[in-house]
């Protein structure tokens, strides 16, 4: 099988490669092409973009929470139709899991997927010294399809002539062009990101502005012929004949500004399994859909929202009178904290949330938990029995003291290089609840969403309570 793609990597995390990668999507989208984007690594943010400016749902490609083949086969699925794929890497090009392997990596996704990497770089300050920077890269694995340079923050055209030229006769690749320092298109940043694409009022000002900059300084053809020389694959598509357990099941599944933090492979799987998505808002709906067999909250950013969220108390009450009726819930991160008794926000208010979990949630100005992580199940529950293993991961500022007397479900590791790992336990279950700070990938291991489906049919069958 053979899907027209290319990688946009980067040096380092910060070199631009996500100005660099919506820019060129936005100036394909202009030519009339059909663009399916990706996100090597578990981004909730960069997909959003992605997704405003194809039209197209951005999927996450993550080579360590999936197999290989899944990888592959989701990527397959998603391309189908689209005249080009265009792939955001993550971090820096062979930056994988926790420094320990290249696991995870932007290379190791543009090797499963035969994809032609284009290497973005910055170029502030830099005269022969960038050819020993991608000469490096270049060298680390010879295996690897880089095919061509493109290179950020230019200061004039001859500082670009002089770095083409440069960069062409040492090393033989193609340099595809570059990018401006551009103040103009900054997008603001808080605690887990980038603020997402919803909130920016000029958004579109900015695209347009970012996409009439790549039109004139990034050669388009040279990045299509490269994209044209994707390696073939073997249309392989394991692990993708899912059977449907379920007819006429509904989950509501929560979807606005303080909740939108999902896997679109999730939501995806989850209808596969038979389910119709109803999508409602915590912060502007007065109730969950009243014909829902199951409750699915994301992360998000509550604590943005917070004082919003303790002013629908409609909706706070109904959630927890649901629950607590039986109703199987699922929630991850920001949807825990939403489920808490309150969350107290780093200005030092405290709002009240639905107070199913009893315990609170509180922002800190510190990174809380950040990668990888391998989950036992410890305890029977809506989404598992005891035993069962999936890999997800974590990124939060907030913590959530629960009280003793809930059972945590899940005992958590996280692998070190050259020591012991850390492990935890987290993912609390109240009534037909599970909730914890783990964002899990359905597809690492789908009984995780099977389990979630039967539950959801035997409430729905009155089986359940």
């Amino acid at each position: 099988m053979k899907l027209p793609s290319i990688t946009i990597a980067g040096t380092n995390s910060g070199c631009g490669k996500t100005t660099v990668s919506v820019g060129i999507m936005a100036a394909l989208v202009k030519k009339g092409l059909k663009v399916q984007p990706f996100k090597v690594g578990p981004d909730f943010i960069d997909p959003m973009f992605h997704k405003y400016i194809t039209g197209r749902e951005s999927r996450n490609l993550d080579s360590w929470m999936l197999t290989e083949e899944v990888v592959s086969c989701l990527f397959d699925r998603s391309s189908s139709g689209a005249d080009i794929s265009v792939i955001e890497g993550v971090m820096g090009l062979y930056d994988g899991h926790g420094g320990i392997s290249q696991t995870g990596s932007t290379a190791h996704v543009a090797g499963i997927l035969n994809s032609p990497v284009i290497l973005v770089v910055n170029g502030e300050g830099m005269s022969l010294s960038i050819v020993a920077l991608i000469r490096g890269y270049l060298d680390y694995n010879r295996e690897l399809d880089i095919r061509g340079v493109i290179i950020n923050n230019i200061k004039s055209e001859s500082h670009f002539i002089l770095l083409k030229e440069l960069v062409e006769e040492h090393t033989g690749l193609a340099v595809a062009g570059y990018l401006p320092k551009m103040d103009e298109i900054n997008l603001q940043s808080r605690h887990l990101g980038l603020v997402p694409s919803g909130e920016i009022s000029d958004l579109e000002d900015k695209i347009n502005i970012l996409a009439h900059q790549v039109e004139k300084t990034i050669d388009l053809e040279l990045f299509l012929k490269i994209a044209g020389e994707t390696g073939d694959r073997p249309g392989n598509c394991y692990g993708m004949n899912i059977e449907r357990r379920a007819s006429g099941l509904k989950i509501a599944v929560a979807m606005d500004k303080a909740f939108n933090f999902y896997y679109r492979d999730n939501l995806d799987l989850l209808e596969m399994l038979g389910a119709e998505l109803l999508f409602f808002s915590p912060l502007k709906d007065e109730a969950v859909p009243g014909n829902a067999d199951g409750l699915y909250i994301g992360g998000g950013y509550p604590e943005i929202w917070a004082e919003n969220l303790q002013g629908n108390l409609p909706m706070r009450r109904d959630i927890k009178r649901r629950i607590a009726g039986g109703l199987p819930a699922y929630a991850e991160c920001g949807g825990l904290m939403y489920l808490s008794e309150s969350i107290r926000t780093k200005d030092g208010e405290t709002y009240e949330m639905t107070g199913v979990i009893p315990g609170k949630s509180e922002m800190t100005n510190s990174l809380k938990r950040f990668g990888y992580i391998e989950i036992e199940v410890t305890n029977d529950n809506v989404m598992a029995k005891k035993g069962s293993r999936i890999r997800a991961h974590e990124f939060h500022y907030s913590t959530t003291a629960v009280c003793g007397e809930v059972p945590a479900c899940y005992r958590i590791s996280k692998a070190r290089r050259e020591k012991d790992d850390l492990t935890w336990a987290c993912g609390y279950k109240q009534y037909n609840l599970l909730a914890g700070y783990p964002h899990v990938h359905f597809w690492s291991n789908t009984i995780f969403a099977e389990g979630f489906i039967d539950s959801c049919k035997k409430f729905s069958a009155g089986e359940l309570r």
